[in-house]
């Protein structure tokens, strides 16, 4: 019969590569969820691009989106194009101090652009912008 010494045991290794599957695995999924985390309000449109835009601050805005088949969005969710007044009048009364963004199709009608650009200064919101992408640069 044959007794294992103590000296023969193998020593327990720590496997380096399954740690660094995990840790790949823990960095994606953080990414993942940090980007879906960014807060998007309006539906997904080709906005017209300008020169001298400047980037706004975004907190407690609302977003009006234009669709190039003429569709209203209030934060991503359709509305009637009759009860916009209605609904800026009561985020009006529960924000005094909000501010609105208009983005819209850059081959939408530019008369629904100015329709909700009237409401929206009808109801009593001071703070307006027109959303739009960076211009390139002209090509010669």
């Amino acid at each position: 019969m044959k007794i294992p010494l103590p000296t023969t045991r193998r020593k327990a290794r720590i496997e380096i590569i399954p740690l660094i599957d995990v840790i790949f695995f823990l960095l994606a999924t953080f990414v993942m969820v940090s980007l879906s985390m960014v807060k998007n309000q309006g539906i997904r449109v080709n906005l017209p691009s300008a020169a001298t835009g400047a980037t706004q601050e975004r907190e407690a805005a609302v977003t009006i989106t234009v669709t190039k088949s003429g569709d209203i969005y209030l934060n991503q969710v359709k509305l009637a194009p009759d009860l916009l007044p209605q609904r800026l009048k009561q985020l009006k009364a529960e924000n005094p101090d909000m501010s609105v963004f208009i983005n819209g199709d850059k081959e939408a009608y530019f008369g629904n652009a100015i329709q909700i650009l009237d409401e929206v200064r009808s109801s009593g919101i001071t703070k307006v912008a027109i959303q739009t992408k960076q211009a390139e640069p002209l090509q010669k």
